[in-house]
């Protein structure tokens, strides 16, 4: 499971470490094989190579076919194989890092069987101090059975 956040860096070449706690559990789920992506929000999603196969099948078979034509569009037509290297890093394909908007610096979010990689700038607009999701966490927390 992922979860948590952590500030990074993106350098010149459009690398990106992934955190050491979640290196080995990538190495034994999926070999490192990581799938980069568009989602709905304005960010990048990281997938491990299985989990994205098991999107992709899904898609493939939706019974809403306008949706998933749009989907193999957008989710499967963006996507991107990737492998974490000895360093623990993976490269973002420049198309994706422009489509984000990074200009040198992320936040990777752990969102349990995946990562989303946030523009540092966006990820403090849409999450950080005064940010307008209050009364909705709020809302969302009271269905949560806890």
């Amino acid at each position: 499971m992922f979860s948590g956040s952590h500030q990074l860096t993106i350098d010149d070449k459009g690398r990106v470490a992934i955190p050491a706690r979640y290196r080995q559990e990538l190495a034994d789920s999926c070999g490192s094989q990581l799938v980069v992506t568009r989602g709905p929000n304005p960010c990048l999603e990281l997938y491990p190579a299985p989990e994205f196969q098991r999107l992709a099948d899904e898609i493939q078979n939706m019974d809403d076919r306008d949706s998933a034509e749009l989907l193999k569009s957008v989710f499967i037509g963006f996507a991107c194989e990737t492998e974490i290297d000895k360093q623990g890093r993976v490269l973002l394909p420049p198309m994706l890092r422009r489509y984000a908007r990074f200009n040198g610096s992320g936040v990777l979010m752990g969102q349990i069987r995946r990562f989303d990689l946030w523009p540092e700038e966006l990820w403090n607009e849409r999450f950080g101090e005064g940010s307008a999701l209050g009364e909705r966490v709020t809302d969302a927390f009271r269905t949560l059975k806890r």
